[in-house]
């Protein structure tokens, strides 16, 4: 029986692998579609990634993990064999890794919203990883519309971290005044850790350009001077209202969902969304169009044209999760244009 199941484990790695090169690297690494098609060409290393747990073992972890304990980002057979070299090394730390990326470029996407909010705010992220989407106004920004430029700069100058974002609709731009900094993630990372930061860097595939300098920057930003940051499951009510409890009393909450909510079980998902309605808090999120019901009104997944940027169940715009651009339609939906 042990056979069988470490024959049926194998199998469903080199499935997966055989997938992810084939549909969702090209385009975006071709090193890790080599590496991919490789792993499932052999079955020899297929079977040594099948001792990782199977909710450990997706592709970018994998890849991220022996980066991050010093592959050689070089062709398969180089990288192949210090995968055999270093088994019990991987195996061990992407058992207890998660995919945790952390990209504060999404805050060119949410800053539209957070600009309808007037401040102070305390901002509390769910799925906050290492709180690199908690420091919008610490951050810099280029929105780009029909030839001219928006150009937005903390108060102190241009920031380390300058965030460039295609904007059409006219939306309001400004730099939000946000005096607490609160994160709830099943296992935090921290800005000040070398190992948490060499993870994090290692996460961004190989010729995604700019990504890892831009991370490293935001998180020198977060290391001087860290968020709150709690280790728990946010879909708990007693857990997102604990937190909610520590933001202080003189600010106006903002809960930020940006790009959680997929990786959340339905169940727990419609937990958390249920609780954010008792919560004295403005919602803030970015989700997939069809990903729940909780539109008003709703949205045309169809013709949508990117994810939703919402405002307490408002749809505001259409966004690239990862903020490259925002195309403002709040004028459109009904939602909320309290900014414009």
């Amino acid at each position: 029986m042990a056979d069988q199941t470490d024959g049926d484990e194998t199998d469903a790695v080199v499935e997966r692998y055989a997938r992810f090169a084939r549909d969702e690297a090209p385009g975006r690494s071709a090193l890790y579609a080599e590496w991919a098609d490789g792993v499932a060409a052999d079955s020899e290393l297929a079977a040594l990634l099948a001792r990782i747990p199977a909710t450990r073992r997706q592709p970018p972890l994998v890849f991220a993990v022996t980066r991050m304990l010093g592959a050689p980002e070089d062709a398969f057979p180089a990288w192949a064999g210090w995968l055999r070299e270093h088994a019990d090394e991987v195996v061990t730390a992407a058992s207890v890794r998660r995919l945790q990326t952390n990209e504060p470029h999404r805050c060119a996407a949410l800053l539209p919203a957070l600009a309808t909010i007037d401040g102070p705010i305390a901002l509390l992220e769910l799925g906050a990883s290492a709180g690199l989407c908690l420091y919008p106004d610490r951050y810099s920004y280029r929105y780009r519309e029909s030839g001219r430029v928006v150009a937005l700069d903390p108060e102190d100058g241009t920031s380390t971290v300058v965030l460039d974002c295609e904007v059409t609709g006219g939306p309001t731009l400004r730099l939000p005044h946000v005096v607490w900094r609160g994160g709830i993630d099943l296992d935090p990372l921290d800005a000040t850790d070398a190992a948490d930061r060499r993870f994090l860097t290692s996460l961004v595939w190989p010729g995604e350009s700019g990504r890892a300098d831009r991370i490293a920057a935001a998180l020198d930003i977060a290391a001087a001077d860290p968020p709150t940051l709690l280790a728990g499951d946010a879909s708990d009510p007693d857990v997102l209202r604990a937190a909610a409890a520590r933001a202080p009393a003189r600010a106006t909450l903002v809960v930020t969902t940006p790009g959680v909510l997929p990786h959340i079980p339905r169940a727990g998902r419609e937990r958390l969304l249920d609780t954010l309605r008792t919560i004295e808090a403005v919602w803030i999120t970015i989700d997939p169009p069809a990903l729940h019901d909780r539109w008003d009104p709703p949205v045309d997944a169809a013709s949508w044209g990117g994810f939703v940027l919402g405002r307490d169940g408002a749809a505001l715009a259409a966004v690239d999760p990862l903020g490259s651009f925002v195309h403002w339609r709040a004028w459109r939906t009904g939602g909320t244009d309290a900014a414009g």
